[in-house]
């Protein structure tokens, strides 16, 4: 069924208007790994993602793939080219089968204009985009892989619904996308949640893994001393 209803960015407007935009739109279903859009092409449409996951990804010059976020059903991306007109920054590939609502430019800029308090929703995430990559560059210049792990599952965190003082991450992703997320090896991940998890820090289960002690884990990374074994690479 094609609707918009469970997209965050529409919730406060009307049915009516949000069928509005559905019939504005372009929709497309994508098999999982399927690229939807290649770094430096000039498409310029915004996505919704109304079902499934994609990644998004660049690549070094040696191959190796950088992982700046996963979207998933409710959310969207494309904003950024469709507001300044440049040629896409990274790629994006679906995470798995995923329905795509994909809306012109020009339409996504009327429906901005039209709706301010949208417009400034919009802004808000670009603005956390920023402070979330700054967070980032700054880690990669001063923390050892380890501690760049560590600072990525803090990150990622939130609070567990559930239990007063407690957090998770859900769902937890793969090892591999946190490394490319911190550019180090999955090896190297699979090692710090190990000794996390030894510690007794964080428990996984199923898809959750849980901050038993999130104040433990910070004290980890402050403590923590740059060695061989948790240097950049």
């Amino acid at each position: 069924m094609q609707t918009l209803d469970n997209i965050e960015l529409l919730q406060d407007l009307s049915a009516d208007e949000r069928q509005k935009i559905v019939a504005l739109c372009s929709w497309k279903t994508y098999s999982s790994n399927e690229q939807i859009l290649e770094r430096s092409s000039t498409s310029r449409d915004v996505f919704f993602v109304v079902d499934g996951s994609v990644n998004v990804v660049n690549y070094g010059v040696s191959g190796r793939e950088v992982a700046y976020a996963t979207v998933g059903a409710g959310q969207y991306f494309g904003e950024l080219s469709a507001i300044d007109g440049k040629p896409r920054s990274a790629n994006v590939i679906a995470n798995k089968k995923c329905l795509l609502a994909s809306l012109s430019p020009e339409n996504f800029s009327d429906f901005l204009l039209q709706h301010p308090e949208i417009m400034m929703q919009v802004m808000q995430r670009l603005a956390r985009i920023i402070r979330i990559n700054d967070d980032r560059i700054l880690d990669l210049s001063t923390l050892g892989a380890v501690q760049r792990v560590c600072q990525e599952l803090l990150r990622m965190a939130e609070p567990d619904p559930v239990t007063p003082n407690s957090w998770l991450i859900y769902p937890m992703p793969t090892q591999s996308v946190i490394a490319s997320r911190v550019s180090t090896t999955r090896e190297t991940v699979a090692r710090v949640l190990g000794q996390l998890a030894g510690d007794d820090l964080v428990l996984k289960k199923g898809k959750n893994l849980y901050l038993k002690d999130k104040a433990g884990i910070e004290e980890f990374i402050s403590n923590l001393a740059v060695t061989p074994g948790n240097v950049p690479r």
